[in-house]
């Protein structure tokens, strides 16, 4: 049976063009559906938002072509340090420090802002002849056959291709109409988000505050600047962003500290509640989940959309190996080939930030002098702080070949 093309993608943000990217530059022909217009997705003004890209991410990225958009927006993370402590109270004076050079392999990773990262990936699906990009239209419908998937748009138009996959957010409409079930829970905290023009140089460290409320994570950007993501229970939260910015900034400078002067907010402010969801199945007939549609974990680690990059260097080389095989790269048993490598990892990764999260954000003394010797001991084990930098930096696990360098 012929098809319209390759390989559908519902949903065109930056797991979805990163996906239709990599199977492009592999040979395969994509046709990448997106509701939104180009020109709002391309916006260059800044709002605040931006992302801690792993090492194995950034890897990633460079193969793709985007390497002059690391290099000329990026900012690369020199050390991490982690400390507990409470608002006005400070640091405890047990906290762990993570450095670059304690791997051979170069900074741990990148951070850069939604805007620059999100406009480089869209330059390049438009440069790419493989890839078939409808803006401004959204999937509505699909059927699997066994030998294709067609898909109805908000036009009216159909189109088919061996396989679809849904990028298309952790509510995935797509996944919904497959009926694929999600198991997790809500947190009861929410994350402020936004970015800070401060008086002192970083000097590329990143921090990690945690209070009994959530933690506080300090992210460095390009010139005296960074991003800031705030963890507090739903109420407080609530009540904080209802403030003016005076009022906000007021709320979060005892938590912030003066480490690095005076701080001014620069962006927008926006707030996500967080949870833990997780996909039953990674994969249906014909169909793939990618990114948030199949998994959504606590922000903790920075690591979400580094575990969507990854989901698409997987899903990308599964299917190239299925079709140099000359396999039918939509059956069912290439597609299980996708679910099992990536479910292990998640459900490891969903652990880990839940774990975390939940050993730090409480203010029992017992637990709170434990997690503070644990922090010690620690920083003071080469070898295990060593994995812990390489885990951070994403270079553990069955890397897929496009995150290897």
């Amino acid at each position: 049976m012929s098809t319209d093309t390759d390989i559908l993608i519902a949903g065109g943000g930056l797991t979805g063009t990163a996906l239709a990217l990599a199977l492009a530059r592999a040979g395969r022909h994509v046709t990448l559906i997106d509701p939104a217009p180009v020109a709002a997705r391309a916006a260059e003004g800044f709002d605040g938002r931006s992302y801690a890209l792993a090492l194995a991410s950034v890897r990633m990225l460079r193969a793709l072509g985007l390497g002059g958009t690391i290099a000329d927006h990026g900012q690369p993370m020199l050390e991490i340090r982690i400390s507990d402590g409470r608002a006005n109270g400070g640091p405890s004076p047990l906290w762990l420090e993570f450095h670059h050079a304690e791997i051979e392999e170069g900074p741990m990773g990148h951070m850069v802002e939604d805007r620059h990262l999100r406009r480089a990936l869209l330059e390049a699906v438009a440069a790419e002849p493989r890839i078939d990009h409808r803006a401004g239209e959204a999937v509505t419908d699909h059927v699997a056959g066994p030998a294709s998937v067609t898909v109805t748009l908000s036009s009216g138009a159909r189109v088919s291709g061996r396989l679809l996959a849904a990028c298309d957010g952790v509510r995935s409409p797509t996944a919904r109409r497959a009926g694929i079930r999600r198991t997790g829970w809500r947190y009861g905290q929410t994350a402020l988000v936004c970015a800070l023009a401060h008086e002192k140089p970083h000097h590329g460290v990143a921090h990690q505050f945690f209070m009994p409320e959530g933690p506080l994570a300090i992210l460095p950007l390009p010139g005296d600047r960074c991003s800031i993501v705030w963890t507090e229970r739903d109420a407080r939260a609530t009540a904080i962003d209802a403030l003016d910015d005076a009022g906000y900034l007021a709320a979060l400078r005892p938590r912030f500290g003066d480490f690095l002067g005076e701080i001014t907010l620069a962006g927008t402010r926006y707030t996500y509640p967080l949870e833990l969801s997780l996909a039953q199945s990674f994969t249906d007939d014909r169909l793939a989940l990618v990114g948030d549609a199949a998994h959504r974990v606590h922000p903790i680690a920075g690591q979400g959309l580094n575990a969507g990059l990854r989901d698409v260097a997987a899903l990308a080389e599964v299917i190239g190996t299925a079709a140099t095989r000359g396999e039918d790269i939509g059956a069912a048993d290439v597609l299980d080939r996708y679910a099992r490598w990536r479910r292990f990892d998640t459900a490891a990764l969903a652990a880990a930030t839940d774990g975390v999260n939940r050993l730090f954000s409480n203010d029992n003394p017992v637990v709170r002098l434990g997690r503070d010797l644990g922090l010690g001991a620690v920083a003071h084990l080469p070898r295990l702080r060593r994995g812990f930098i390489r885990e951070a930096a994403g270079l553990t696990g069955a890397l897929p070949e496009l995150m290897r360098g």
